[in-house]
């Protein structure tokens, strides 16, 4: 992973606060290129993160730069960073292509330029047929891809974007997230905020958990949850007769608990040594000739390691 500040968005020791309210305490990051998602609950800090790293707000308490810029640098922030945030605010006669076009013109685009761009931009978002009528008239899924044309038509390094699923049908949905992945494996940025975990886990390189202001974990979600001892992993194996496998495993010591199937052909375990149990269960195989269908974490997903952590704060 590059130590490159031109290549990362960092924050060292952030702090913001808005009078005695807490926003964010404490948050250093590296956040290296591809897809992070923030994950957390209303107030935990998503917003008020993704506002500093776009110079909206600026620190309490200290530093933040995104690819080498400060964040009080608002010229070339401009030009590196797109933001699509979740409250919707448009001018009140403002077509869409008006609202793509007139981005561009402040981003320095001349105005044939800049409609010709929002043109493409808007027909990527499949708006075209709907790019001469008032935003106002739009659906919610309608206004969040407009909101997201106007993001990345300046062709932006870094992308920004609060929310962005909420209100697309399933299958604009599919294809914005696969607008996402090819966007995040161009060496760009792109930030997400979610509360839609399963998507969370389909979209993400590394996740940024977040509660009350803090940052309570990060990184690859496997790699966050294999870090966490006090909480035990939920294993799931299935195989045709698991009570001589069960019998071996209930008294090892990486095996908290075990609890057998209602059907007979099963068995939940919880461990706090994943690679311990996992050795067990291949030796019990080795010597005893069994054949399993199934053994996997049924908890190794950003939700229930968010709810884990959560448990603990």
């Amino acid at each position: 992973m590059s130590t490159d500040p031109r290549e990362l968005i960092l924050f060292q020791e952030v702090s913001k606060f808005y009078g005695e309210v807490l926003g964010i305490n404490r948050v250093s990051l590296s956040i290296p290129p591809g897809i992070t998602s923030l994950v957390g609950p209303n107030g935990s800090g998503k917003s008020t993160l993704m506002n500093l790293m776009t110079g909206l707000l600026h620190p309490t308490v200290g530093r933040i730069s995104v690819r080498g810029t400060a964040t009080d640098d608002p010229e070339r922030l401009h030009r590196l960073v797109g933001y699509c945030a979740q409250p919707d605010t448009f001018p009140p006669a403002a077509t869409g292509l008006s609202f793509v076009a007139g981005f561009l013109e402040i981003c320095g685009l001349g105005r044939r330029a800049a409609q010709l761009r929002a043109e493409e931009t808007i027909d990527q978002l499949g708006l075209s047929d709907a790019a001469g009528r008032k935003v106002a008239a739009y659906s919610k899924g309608m206004r969040q891809r407009i909101k997201l044309a106007r993001a990345i038509a300046h062709d932006p390094p870094v992308l920004v974007l609060d929310e962005p699923l909420n209100g697309l049908d399933p299958m604009a949905r599919a294809e914005v997230i696969a607008l996402f992945r090819r966007w995040g494996a161009g060496g760009r940025h792109l930030i997400v905020s979610s509360h839609i975990l399963h998507e969370v886990d389909l979209l993400s390189d590394q996740v940024i958990l977040m509660n009350q202001g803090y940052v309570v974990a990060e990184g690859d979600i496997q790699g966050v949850r294999g870090e966490m001892t006090r909480h035990p992993l939920q294993i799931v194996v299935r195989c045709a007769d698991p009570r001589p496998l069960a019998a071996r495993l209930i008294g090892a010591d990486s095996v908290t608990d075990l609890q057998l199937h209602a059907d007979g052909g099963g068995f939940f375990a919880r461990t706090r040594d994943p690679e311990g149990f996992y050795r067990l269960v291949q030796d019990a195989v080795l010597q005893e000739g069994l054949i399993l269908e199934t053994v996997m974490p049924v908890d190794d997903d950003v939700g229930a390691v968010y709810q884990y952590l959560i448990g603990e704060a």
